[in-house]
């Protein structure tokens, strides 16, 4: 599918005289919190007369603003942005209880994915569950587990077998494991590599590198690995079990980005939207096994969705909307620019280039030194701060670029040369 393409303008401005930059030192004073702790500008710089547009920097709390020094020249040079592709990973708990949820996913799946297709969004799904063309399943050792099989048109046949755009990974996920088996099999580690009893077939090649990431748990449990560990596990022995190891977690600088900006939703039994100790009930009284509070604080803080999986079938339908409109909320933008040369041919001085978002006024962004960085404020930073060639919007910038998008009026990235880089 060829990926939808949305235009930005990215305006290129270069000193061209000795007069001193706009963005100077005592301009915009850098405090001394974390990008992620500050709360106030302390200095505020008045602008020389000028018929530019003013550029106010976006801070969350408070402006500084800002005007295009007036020895700067304005050249514009047309960037195109692709639309990202998105990798969507399902992991469905086989427990026997699960088995009116896998249910609703086997009859759901497809029509999610149709969904996400019809939104013009290239994408692909893997799946982490035991495959079985017969929902009852008997392992080796007796247990009984319940399995999924996705018809066409997502698979490639009809005995679960993989397609164009969907990997049917096969492997037993255990109650409280989701999130382990997921590590585990991502990299084939120790206990969890094909054929042994918690792992499955390899997946990541099915990734792709530029991909925005969605994970989508289907649980009546709670995670034994706690959300922080998912994400920031050093990798090693599995604290859970001596004879298990785990690769790092998803945030890790090992997986290149692979998993930056990822999103986690799911459907399990949480059953308070302000306390997450609660677990839900079932139409029949009983209570879900867990709440799951792991999986609520994945979802919030990657802004993912949810729902209660007590809810029974009136939920999938609001939950499948929900979990695509979440995934096109990624694909939106890829909000990383490639930086245009210099239009005066001059050589790229990383510590003298400014990135202002531009819809009815410049909202100039701070420069923070990594995605870890980023704070509700937004900002950017540089996809290699020694030999950059592509600016990288904060999160909350690029959800601020995509409400511009949407809202339909004027929207664009600027990149200027030639003044002091705002600090974030």
């Amino acid at each position: 599918m060829i990926p939808r393409r949305e235009a930005l303008a990215l305006a290129a401005l270069s000193a061209c005289g000795p007069r001193p930059p706009a963005f100077a030192p005592e301009d915009a004073q850098a405090t001394t919190d974390s990008p992620r702790d500050a709360t106030a500008v302390d200095t505020v710089y008045t602008p020389p007369p000028t018929d530019a547009p003013v550029v106010r920097r976006d801070t969350g709390t408070a402006d500084l603003s800002l005007a295009p020094d007036a020895a700067c020249v304005g050249t514009m040079a047309q960037g195109v942005i692709e639309r990202r592709p998105v990798d969507i990973v399902w992991i469905v708990d086989n427990s026997v209880s699960m088995a009116p949820a896998i249910d609703q996913v086997i009859l759901g799946l497809n029509t999610f994915a149709g969904r996400v297709g019809t939104r013009g969004i290239d994408y692909r799904v893997a799946l982490l569950s035991l495959r079985s063309p017969t929902r009852d399943v008997r392992l080796a050792d007796g247990t009984r587990r319940y399995g999924l099989c996705i018809p066409r048109p997502l698979a490639g046949d009809d005995r679960c077998g993989n397609g164009p755009r969907f990997l049917h990974a096969s492997m037993d996920v255990r109650s409280t494991q989701p999130l382990e088996q997921l590590l585990g099999s991502l990299m084939q580690t120790q206990g969890y590599a094909a054929g042994e009893s918690r792992g499955g077939e390899p997946w990541r090649a099915f990734l792709r590198a530029g991909a925005s990431k969605t994970f989508v748990v289907v649980t009546d449990d709670n995670s034994r690995m706690p959300a922080r560990e998912f994400e920031r596990f050093p990798g090693g022995v599995n604290p859970r079990s001596s004879t298990l190891r785990l690769p790092p977690g998803v945030l890790d600088p090992s997986y290149g980005g692979l998993f930056e900006a990822y999103t986690f939703s799911g459907i399990y039994g949480y059953g308070s939207d302000t306390d997450p100790s609660v677990p839900c009930r079932f139409p029949d009284g009983t209570m879900a096994p867990a709440s799951g509070a792991e999986y609520t604080a994945l979802v919030g803080s990657t802004r993912g969705v949810r729902a209660r999986l007590c809810d029974g079938a009136r939920a999938w339908g609001p939950f499948f909307d929900a979990v695509a409109t979440a995934v096109e909320r990624t694909s939106m933008l890829a909000c990383d620019l490639a930086i245009p040369a210099p239009p005066d041919g001059s050589v790229l001085d990383p510590d003298r280039v400014n990135v202002a978002l531009v819809g009815e006024a410049r909202t100039a962004l701070g420069r923070v030194g990594s995605v870890a960085a980023c704070g509700p404020a937004g900002g950017w930073y540089y996809n290699d701060p020694r030999r950059p060639d592509r600016v990288h919007l904060c999160p909350a910038s690029c959800a601020r670029a995509q409400a511009l998008l949407a809202a339909g009026g004027r929207a664009g990235v600027e990149v200027q040369f030639g003044c002091l880089t705002i600090p974030g």
